[in-house]
């Protein structure tokens, strides 16, 4: 959409240390992202970062009618956008190391992140990571981008390894050449304790 990336644009110019990518997530790798969204009964799914709703409608064309979809956005811009463009997304204007203040333990069934993860704090990073972990139900998933920009430098790598200390499992899918950066996805399952 047109009015996606002239507000992805204005966010990108108002806040650049905080925009991770060159534009929003391409259609293919906002499909892979939402691959763990179930597709039966009445999920409740989280989206950290939708900024411009790029993955909000591959999240929504799984979703069941019983489902619950939540979308968490700390920049103000990007809550008016998806306000006027996705009406039908329930957006909460908050940082995503919050999410346990408005969701309960193990009331998600699926997180998915376009959050960009070598541009946060180490600090608030475990922060955002516990709080996920806390709200996933069990069986519940947790996907996130990785760019390939950051994955195989210092703050990529420690990165993945906070993934692998909150989780159990974290599998790496394959690598989306059609995405400005080129990135994959991490998939975290079964937290620990």
């Amino acid at each position: 959409m047109r009015s996606d990336l002239g507000a992805f644009m204005r966010a990108a110019v108002r806040r650049p240390a905080v925009i991770g990518a060159f534009a929003p997530t391409s259609g293919v790798l906002a499909a892979q992202l939402a691959e763990v969204v179930p597709r039966r009964g009445a999920p409740t799914v989280v989206e950290l970062g939708p900024g411009t709703g790029a993955v909000s409608g591959q999240i929504r064309s799984r979703l069941p009618s019983a489902a619950r979809y939540l979308a968490v956005e700390a920049d103000r811009g990007m809550v008016d956008h998806l306000a006027r463009t996705r009406p039908w997304l329930e957006v909460l204007h908050m940082d995503a190391a919050e999410l346990g203040t408005r969701i309960g333990p193990g009331e998600v069934d699926a997180v998915v992140s376009a959050l960009p993860w070598t541009l946060i704090p180490e600090g608030t990073q475990q922060r955002i990571i516990g709080a996920v972990a806390r709200v996933l139900a069990p069986g519940g998933s947790f996907t996130t981008i990785a760019y390939l920009t950051g994955t195989p430098f210092g703050p990529g790598r420690r990165f993945r390894g906070r993934l692998g200390a909150a989780f159990d499992e974290v599998l790496t899918t394959r690598t989306i050449w059609r995405n400005l950066p080129p990135a994959r996805t991490y998939v975290c399952r079964r937290p620990h304790g």
